[in-house]
This record gives C-alpha cells, sequence and structure tokens, in this order.
C-alpha cells in the first residue's frame, strides 16, 4: 500500500499572487543604466543576521517574503542561499559559464551562497522567496 502525497496548501502562493506590495526603490543588481528596473516587495518573515540563539556573531540572516520586479536585465552574486517559486512572469537565469535556464508561473528554483550570473526578466516578475 503506498502512502498518499502530502497535500500542499496553496492558500498563501494564491493571497501572495495578490498581495499589496510596498516600492522598494530601483533594483541595485539592474545591469542597464538605460533600462529603470523598479522593485516592490513585502517582508513575511525574518530573522536577525547579528547572532544567532546561541550568541555567535556572523549567522546568516534569514527572510521569507514576496518580491516583484520589472522588466530588464541584471547581474546577481548570492550572498546567501535563496529559494525561490515563480508566482507571474518569465525570466531566465544563467550561471556564469553555465548554459540559460528560462522560468515561469510555479517553477521553483534554488540558487546557492556563491551562485552569479545575469537574470533577463522578460516581464514584470513576481515570486516568493527564503533567503537564508
Amino acid at each position: 500500500m503506498s502512502e498518499a502525497p502530502p497535500v500542499i496548501d496553496t492558500a498563501f502562493l494564491a493571497a501572495a499572487a495578490e498581495a499589496d506590495l510596498e516600492d522598494w526603490g530601483p533594483l541595485e543588481e539592474a545591469a542597464s543604466a538605460d533600462v529603470p528596473m523598479s522593485v516592490r516587495g513585502l517582508t513575511i518573515w525574518s530573522a536577525g543576521n547579528d547572532s544567532d540563539d546561541s550568541g555567535d556573531s556572523g549567522a546568516s540572516a534569514a527572510e521569507a517574503g514576496i518580491w516583484e520586479c520589472t522588466a530588464g536585465p541584471s547581474y546577481w552574486v548570492q550572498e546567501e542561499n535563496e529559494v525561490i517559486y515563480v508566482l507571474s512572469g518569465t525570466l531566465t537565469v544563467t550561471p556564469d559559464g553555465g548554459k540559460p535556464v528560462t522560468l515561469g508561473p510555479g517553477d521553483v528554483a534554488v540558487f546557492p551562497r556563491g551562485w552569479r550570473g545575469p537574470w533577463e526578466l522578460h516581464e514584470t516578475v513576481r515570486k516568493v522567496y527564503v533567503i537564508f
């Protein structure tokens, strides 16, 4: 007898697609001054980055939220691990020295610390993200 697959409650994802977002200003990672990229977002949860529960300094920050950005080219250097779930829009990500991958609604991607490469947002993209 096989076990039933886990049930995933997508109520949060549905709400994330329609959530009102805050203006986070221009995208710092934008690769072209000729293509202004605007970011909106909402931090849903965050943990401090000064110390962990043991009191050790230098523990990495952890955060979850919703991020939206207008179309254009950007270049990313991952300073933390990030997992994303694309809610709307399409983008192509290309790890330096690697092959491009196009992501769209429903896709999940993992960008480990140290990942580097361009992101081309073909239209406004909205994603749920977790960084740690």
